[in-house]
């Protein structure tokens, strides 16, 4: 059992990275990472629908008639994520206005469905959780870590806007490069894609190197057996 969930959260992690490997969500990942805070605001409000969505979907997976089953994970996501626009509106509604038509469209995102109909739905609660964790963990990394490398390169700036999630005792949090003058590209449309595709080449080579080494590992062991 254990060694299933660690295979769940690799997947999730690195192996089928819902971003880096499955290239799914990009239009809200290319479009609010601007900043760290913008990353980690869209990256939990996901990793939340994705938890709540795999376990609502693993809990009433006996009782859908496979021909409706599509209608009605949409119906459920839907849900959630009206609930959490609605938390959020409240609680962080400057945060919310910035992230703005991002927030509802998480119900189009396709790695939400993908998780459910694949994986939700013919697996029991605590896997189906798990799953929808740590997907949701591999997507929110992508996210604050190409945010906060588009802030730091565009502004020289990194957590600035923590208020906007932590309060007001976290406007000193800010940790800024004096004297920059900032890079504009980072934080326009194409620097977004120059970034993810350093990141996706990085996570390949880092793959590659890892292959490699098994092959010679391998290959030492079946001469010196």
């Amino acid at each position: 059992m254990s060694s299933d969930f660690q295979k769940i959260s690799q997947d999730g992690l690195w192996t089928n990275n819902v971003a880096l490997v499955q290239l799914l969500g990009l239009c809200p990942l290319l479009a609010v990472t601007g900043t760290f805070i913008n990353g980690l605001g869209l990256g939990i409000a996901t990793l939340l629908t994705l938890v709540l969505s795999n376990a609502s979907v693993s809990i009433i997976r006996h009782w859908v008639r496979p021909e409706i089953r599509i209608p009605v994970f949409v119906l459920i996501i839907a849900s959630i994520v009206t609930t959490i626009e609605m938390l959020m509106h409240a609680w962080f509604s400057e945060l919310y206005y910035i992230l703005g038509i991002f927030i509802p469209l998480i119900v189009t995102n396709c790695s939400i469905i993908a998780r459910a109909e694949s994986f939700a739905v013919k697996n029991p609660i605590l896997p189906s959780v798990i799953d929808g964790f740590m997907m949701g963990i591999g997507f929110l990394a992508v996210l604050v870590l190409l945010g906060g490398l588009r802030e730091i390169i565009g502004f020289g700036t990194l957590f600035d806007y923590s208020h906007l999630m932590f309060g007001e005792a976290a406007r000193d949090w800010t940790i800024a490069i004096e004297d920059y003058r900032g890079f504009l590209l980072a934080v326009l449309p194409p620097g977004a894609f120059i970034g993810l595709g350093l990141l996706i080449a990085v996570k390949n080579a880092i793959d590659l190197k890892k292959t490699k080494t098994q092959t010679v590992t391998l290959q030492t062991a079946e001469q010196n057996a």
